[in-house]
């Protein structure tokens, strides 16, 4: 893909969410990346548990390099933007999520987002901040308008108060997430 291809689907990634609401499907394969992609869909974003799934393993199962391939086939098998369920970032440090995005955006991504839940825990709300700063900074070291989503987690974990999920979400926002979800 080239780099002008690229620029564009990025752009068009970013287009998308300043428009408002739309529908983000999550292919398993490069098939049914190309099967959502001739339905009419805008945009795919990748699914931890379907790629793992789809191998024989569990949700969360997978290396940080047999994502990076997942990721990569999926940008190559459609014109459209894909964003990636990076998980956690494939790394419990900073400086590991920095390399960690860096090889994400590598494969053509237009987002990716961050989670902050290592196993049945939540990282600690100052570390999970760090975290993406350091993806931000990858993001933007690499020149790429590629769009970060800092996921918080806690619901999954079974917490259910609103209002730390709401800090988290706020602090998530000023260290650098262009959009920021919970569940």
């Amino acid at each position: 893909m080239s780099s002008t291809d690229l620029a564009a689907r990025r752009a068009a990634f970013r287009d998308l969410h300043a428009d408002g609401c739309f529908t983000l499907p999550n292919p398993w394969d490069a098939g049914s990346a190309k099967r959502l992609q001739k339905l009419g869909f805008k945009a795919l974003a990748s699914t931890s548990a379907g790629a793992a799934w789809a191998l024989g393993q569990d949700d969360g199962g997978l290396t940080r390099e047999q994502v990076l391939d997942h990721l990569r086939m999926l940008c190559a098998a459609t014109d459209l933007p894909v964003n990636a369920d990076f998980e956690a970032g494939f790394a419990d440090t900073a400086e590991g999520v920095t390399e960690s995005v860096r090889l994400a955006v590598e494969t053509g991504v237009a987002g990716l987002s961050i989670e902050d839940r290592v196993g049945r825990e939540l990282y600690e709300t100052s570390v999970a901040v760090e975290r993406i700063k350091a993806a931000r900074a990858a993001i933007d070291a690499s020149g790429a308008d590629v769009i970060l989503v800092g996921r918080t987690e806690g619901f999954l974990i079974g917490r259910k108060d609103l209002s730390p999920t709401i800090d988290r979400l706020v602090a998530y926002a000023e260290a650098g997430a262009d959009w920021y979800g919970g569940s």
